[in-house]
């Protein structure tokens, strides 16, 4: 069993889904440096557990996914420099290869969006509400921000969010495209857990194929993209799952994959 190194990050495991929460209620689940190095540690151990095959991440309670960093931790750097280099809890989950879905509940502020937005889903209770608001205090976001909205909203309402620091509701998030679903807050986690369930049945490779294939599709030229692509799924093909596959739907019944 994983167990945090601090009791403000919680993790859970059901079946083949882990559950890590983000656990300061009072203060809107808002990250530590603590908090920061068990989720680094949570990442990395959930890449090395095969049992593990999707995260689902949630703040507790109903007012806050998360509010991003602690502001009052920020001038513990002793120097700039040192805050540039700090190994970040948005970081964490980028080095994560398993899919990630993000349950937001109440606020996703700054670097709580960005932690949102590094997800690979997105599903909001219907009082979420996001804003990247960095800059009614003076600065910009520093995980990806400005590349991860734009990505999921396009430079317009990026520009607006990020200009302005104004939030948005649960309902313009979906119409703009920055989450998935909306339902209400007694619903959030059992329909991301729902979720979660459904594609831990699938083929863990193909699963996990399927996100870095995803990302190359972002970050290359097009015909290196389809290039790539063609390559790993040939690598998908030759597993053991894939064959499972072709067996159970010549045999007409559910396949059993193994992540072989």
């Amino acid at each position: 069993m994983i167990s945090p190194a601090t009791d403000d990050v919680l993790f859970e495991q059901h079946g083949h889904v882990a559950v890590i929460t983000l656990n300061r209620p009072a203060k809107l689940n808002a990250v530590t440096s603590e908090m920061s190095d068990a989720l680094v540690e949570l990442a990395q151990q959930c890449n090395q557990d095969d049992d593990i095959r999707v995260v689902v991440l949630t703040g507790a309670g109903e007012r806050a996914f998360s509010a991003g960093s602690d502001i009052r931790e920020l001038d513990k750097y002793a120097t700039p420099w040192a805050f540039r280099n700090r190994e970040d809890y948005c970081d964490s989950l980028k080095v994560l290869r398993k899919p990630v879905i993000a349950a937001v509940n109440g606020y996703a502020l700054g670097g709580g969006l960005e932690t949102a937005l590094i997800c690979d889903i997105r599903i909001a209770s219907s009082n979420a509400s996001f804003a990247a608001a960095e800059v009614k205090l003076g600065w910009i976001g520093g995980g990806g921000m400005s590349a991860l909205l734009a990505r999921s909203i396009g430079p317009s309402n990026t520009s607006l969010m990020l200009m302005t620091g104004d939030p948005i509701d649960a309902e313009r998030a979906l119409t703009w495209g920055l989450v998935s679903e909306v339902v209400e807050p007694a619903a959030l986690l059992p329909r991301a857990l729902e979720l979660a369930t459904t594609i831990a049945a699938r083929a863990p490779i193909a699963v996990e194929t399927a996100k870095a294939n995803l990302s190359a599709a972002y970050n290359l030229p097009l015909d290196q993209a389809v290039r790539y692509e063609r390559d790993i799924q040939t690598v998908c093909f030759a597993t053991q799952d894939a064959a499972e596959g072709r067996a159970a739907f010549a045999e007409r019944r559910p396949p059993t994959f193994t992540r072989a």
